[in-house]
């Protein structure tokens, strides 16, 4: 029971992050690219946000380019490009939905 109350607690907190970060995301990017692994524990919350906000972001941001790059083994990461090919990276490793939507909504709100 408390396992479901806590669960339930990260949904609530990513879909918060995610709505925040809402269709801002062109304001200071040009691409976000969502590394992870199909199988690995790793990447087990990298997986849960793709399945849980992936429509939501696409949907407020249809035309911005957020790419899903899967490949085993490969160490989660998020990779954000900024003007003039800039980029940023985030390792991703075992953080739950919430922390990836964290993670995401820092590379959104901030410079290269």
């Amino acid at each position: 029971r408390d396992h479901r109350a806590a669960e339930l607690k990260v949904n609530i907190m990513a879909a918060a992050a995610v709505r925040s970060v809402g269709s801002n995301l062109a304001k200071n990017l040009r691409e976000v690219r969502l590394h992870l692994c199909q199988t690995s524990a790793a990447s087990q919350g990298v997986r849960d946000f793709i399945e849980k906000h992936y429509v939501t972001l696409k949907k407020a941001n249809p035309e911005f380019p957020i790419l899903i790059r899967e490949c085993s083994g490969v160490q989660p990461k998020l990779w954000a490009r900024y003007d003039f090919g800039r980029e940023r990276s985030v390792a991703l490793d075992n953080m739950n939905a919430d922390q990836v939507a964290k993670a995401l909504e820092t590379v959104v709100n901030s410079k290269p």
